[in-house]
């Protein structure tokens, strides 16, 4: 549970880090973008004034150099002269295609009235006209860079995140190949000299009731053995009879489960019924599944087989009594390390989830889960 919570904290320190730059970015650039607004209607208000001296020049020999300055420098500001019944009288600065449009206009006059109150100019003779414009080409640029910024930034985030996870994944992946193997390395020894030491006793017809069950768990770490020494290379997987498969996993679990624990098995599926397999990490997915089933009911109740098929996949319900889990941990009690008991690495469900979805190119998840009722866990197999 360690591990699983410290590569979950660091995930939520990763994403409220980009929150909080993002929510900077957003304050500092509306700030600006507030400015620059108050600037422009500042702007707006002596191109107002310059067009009331415009208009109320009467002496053509005056100089209005300075006047049409304003009035010509003005390039980037949509803007739209209306009479006070908001007739529109001139406009500059709008798509020159669609401008030519009476009812683009108009809509686009509905458009700058609902966003801001117009500059009123008072002419001369005691008539009014109205100046509305829009935010310049720059300030609409300037309001969208943050999300753009943010888009951007989320994108490295990810990116980022991504090959920090897969880094992390590849690294236990070598780390648990490693573990595996030299585990399969470590028991190869005392099995073999298990397995000597049964040719010995076998010498003595007294010791002869005991050696059958010896020999049995003598061949289950060998099994046990073989297994760990697949994982990390691609196993072989043959035709095998599903229903046969199932039953010896389920017998062998059976009689190693404490006794408060009943088993019951039905099939849809004919017995002649076969799947690609390999029959030794297959029989594993279904031990480790049964051993978290026989926790969750914490020694005492049923654990329900359901073999059935659906179109071309086989699936496997297993479903027990026990206490099941709440939804927010129904997808990640198969990620490595995760695990609700004060013992073990986490390792069952995250190694059999590896077994059916890498090795046999099927799916394994929480089917339905409800508190103190139980858990079903589906496996899909294809035909």
């Amino acid at each position: 549970m360690d591990l699983y919570n410290k590569r979950k904290r660091w995930k939520l320190i990763i994403v409220v880090l980009a929150m909080i730059i993002s929510a900077l970015s957003l304050l500092y650039t509306n700030f600006i973008v507030e400015g620059l607004k108050a600037e422009e209607r500042k702007k707006m208000e002596l191109y107002a004034f310059a067009l009331k001296k415009f208009a109320e020049s009467d002496d053509l020999e005056a100089d209005m150099s300075l006047v049409t300055e304003i009035i010509t420098h003005n390039t980037t500001v949509p803007l739209v002269l209306t009479s006070v019944e908001d007739s529109i009288l001139a406009f500059v600065n709008f798509n020159p295609k669609k401008s030519t449009d009476e009812k683009f206009m108009k809509r686009e006059l509905e458009k700058i009235k609902s966003a801001r109150e117009p500059i009123i100019i008072s002419l001369a003779n005691n008539e009014q006209q109205k100046v509305y414009y829009k935010d310049s080409t720059v300030l609409t640029l300037l309001f969208w860079y943050p999300f753009v910024q943010i888009a951007v930034f989320a994108l490295f985030i990810m990116l980022g995140y991504i090959a920090f996870s897969n880094s992390r994944k590849a690294e236990q992946n070598r780390v648990w190949i490693g573990m595996s193997k030299e585990t399969a390395h470590q028991l190869g020894t005392p099995i073999s000299s298990l397995m000597a030491w049964m040719e010995i006793l076998k010498a003595y017809p007294d010791l002869n009731s005991y050696t059958p069950e010896i020999q049995k768990d003598i061949e289950r770490l060998d099994v046990i053995a073989r297994r760990f020494s697949k994982i990390g290379s691609l196993p072989d997987l043959v035709p095998e009879p599903i229903n046969e498969v199932m039953g010896t996993a389920i017998n062998y679990m059976q009689y190693r489960t404490p006794e408060g624990v009943s088993f019951s098995y039905t099939s849809a599926i004919d017995d002649n019924t076969q799947i690609n397999l390999n029959r030794s990490l297959f029989e594993w997915v279904i031990e480790n599944v049964i051993r978290n089933s026989v926790d969750a009911m914490q020694g005492k109740g049923e654990i329900k087989f359901e073999l059935g098929a659906t179109g071309k996949k086989v699936f496997i319900d297993i479903t027990d009594t026990g206490k099941g889990m709440p939804k927010r941990i129904q997808k990640t009690i198969f990620s490595p390390g995760f695990t609700t008991k004060k013992r073990g690495w986490g390792l069952g469900l995250s190694l059999s989830k590896r077994i059916i979805e890498n090795y046999h190119n099927g799916k394994i998840f929480v089917k339905l889960s409800e508190i103190n009722k139980g858990t079903t866990i589906r496996i899909l197999l294809n035909l």
